[in-house]
């Protein structure tokens, strides 16, 4: 599909997410062919550069995350060329000349307002635009997280971001729901006859959904001091994808038709209960470990305060109370300098009910599909196989698919897919404001509950899985995280 012409302003736009992420993402679409030549790229940032110490800004910060084997220099210069810079305090309506002058007066053209800032800006960037004429029907505003620190901003951005876009104008960005794989698990489950009729209590064991990163907070401290993994990771990231495992089919994969389906999952979620709350939740904090080898410190010799209490862990078991998922367990990981990088979705299935091999059938793995979502997209299904040779013995074998094997094609990356979709108008991945309600009425009980016990986080050795008490969380419903099962296959 051809774009329409359009202006993109990246608020933010000297920051790390519009060098490492943002623009990349659109030089690779331009490169490609995507962007309309009259297309202007405006980045609006609080430094009062000029157009050269931008130029010379943006080489040295953004050019090492582009594909520099698929690019040619000049091409890259090219696409610099056309971003324009503007200084401005953007907290400031009488400080948006600039950025008036250079934008196109057309009031019937797309403009896409990106807000790569702090969230505590967005409502007074979304009335600047209104008040000085460049917000109008044809506007687009993107979101990035965190949307909120609990359910009361969360609706107090809603609101006011309200006050100056409609809904169908927010798209509130969640790069995870941008990536190959989950718009893939979408086509596996409603594309195919094979895994719908199984995807229900009576088959499915339980889910795991594991975000686990190596690194630990890097330069990101102010912040994530502030907000820790389960605002930072579990309400959006973790929460999305477990919608998009456990929905219903939707009517089709028109915007609403998907988030309908994803509420109706938030909003089956089963409430905590002060027992639950201390039960089925594990928050933990890294301290000093070898990671790759590699000796780290712990997360409070890192700038973070003495006695920060800030989770760089968490895990979850939650349940959906629906005919579909009722007594099926759900758990949700998120943590920092774990064991090893990766981001994956495990749908294991139930045992078999009886043995009819010599083997019995306690030695049997279930099935298992795992939908891996980084560092190599793809699916794997464990089935059980006959082994060869003479005695019938049973082993787990591994069917593979890797995308990048399969498609031997161009392939995009998650913003610069989901920037795509703001420019088409597409709004199936990225939330509505209902969803992001739901997701905090879930989580908040969690936080508060953390607040009211005032107790310090489990440590965990960087370089390990996290707190033992998250292996005793699935452990006690008779069952194993993954990794721990794997030695065994």
């Amino acid at each position: 599909m051809a774009l329409a012409d359009f202006d993109i302003v990246l608020f933010g736009g000297g920051g790390d997410l519009a060098m490492r992420k943002l623009l990349p993402a659109l030089f690779a679409r331009d490169r490609d062919g995507h962007l309309p030549p009259a297309a202007r790229i405006i980045c609006a940032g609080r430094h009062l550069w000029s157009q050269e110490e931008f130029q010379q800004f943006l080489d040295k910060s953004a050019r090492p995350h582009i594909d520099a084997a698929a690019t040619e220099p000049q091409r890259w210069l090219a696409f610099c060329a056309r971003i324009q810079y503007v200084g401005l305090d953007a907290t400031d309506p009488a400080a948006y000349a600039p950025l008036i002058a250079a934008m196109r007066a057309d009031p019937n053209l797309v403009r896409v307002f990106y807000m790569a800032t702090p969230p505590s800006l967005f409502s007074r960037i979304c009335h600047n635009l209104a008040q000085v004429g460049l917000a109008n029907a044809h506007s687009r505003v993107v979101l990035e997280k965190p949307l909120g620190r609990d359910l009361a901003s969360a609706r107090q951005i809603n609101a006011e971001v309200g006050k100056v876009f409609a809904e169908s104008q927010i798209y509130r960005i969640d790069h995870y729901l941008g990536k190959e794989t989950v718009q893939n698990l979408l086509a596996l489950r409603f594309g195919n006859v094979l895994f719908e009729p199984l995807w229900r209590r009576e088959w499915i064991s339980d889910v795991q959904i594991t975000i686990a990163e190596e690194l630990g907070v890097g330069n990101r401290m102010e912040y994530y001091d502030t907000a820790g993994a389960l605002r930072d990771m579990l309400q959006n990231h973790l929460l999305q994808l477990l919608c998009i495992v456990a929905m219903e089919p939707p009517l089709s994969v028109q915007a609403d038709s998907v988030r309908d389906e994803k509420l109706k999952v938030l909003r089956s979620l089963k409430r905590f209960t002060p027992s639950t709350l201390a039960q089925d939740v594990v928050r933990g904090q890294y301290r000093s470990g070898h990671v790759d080898g590699v000796a780290v410190p712990g997360y409070r010799k890192e700038g973070a305060p003495a006695d920060s209490r800030t989770e760089t862990f968490v895990a979850v078991k939650a349940e959906i109370d629906t005919w579909r998922w009722s007594g099926v367990p759900f758990y949700l990981r998120t943590g920092k300098r774990m064991a090893d990088q990766l981001a994956e979705i495990v749908v294991r299935f139930k045992a078999i009910p009886h043995s009819i091999f010599a083997q019995s059938s306690s030695t049997f793995q279930p099935n298992c599909l795992v939908i891996r979502l980084q560092p190599d997209e793809g699916l794997q299904l464990n089935l059980m196989a006959k082994t060869p040779g003479d005695r019938m013995r049973l082993k787990p074998v591994e069917l593979e698919l890797d995308f990048r094997e399969q498609f031997k094609m161009p392939r995009m990356d998650a913003y610069e897919r989901l920037l795509l979709d703001v420019l088409r108008g597409q709004l199936t991945m990225f939330m509505r404001s209902d969803e992001l309600e739901a997701a905090w009425e879930w989580v908040e009980p969690i936080l508060n509950f953390w607040e009211q016990e005032q107790t310090e986080p489990l440590p965990y050795s960087a370089g390990t899985w996290g707190p033992a008490a998250a292996s005793a969380l699935i452990g006690r419903d008779g069952l194993q995280w993954r990794e721990e099962v794997l030695p065994e296959m």
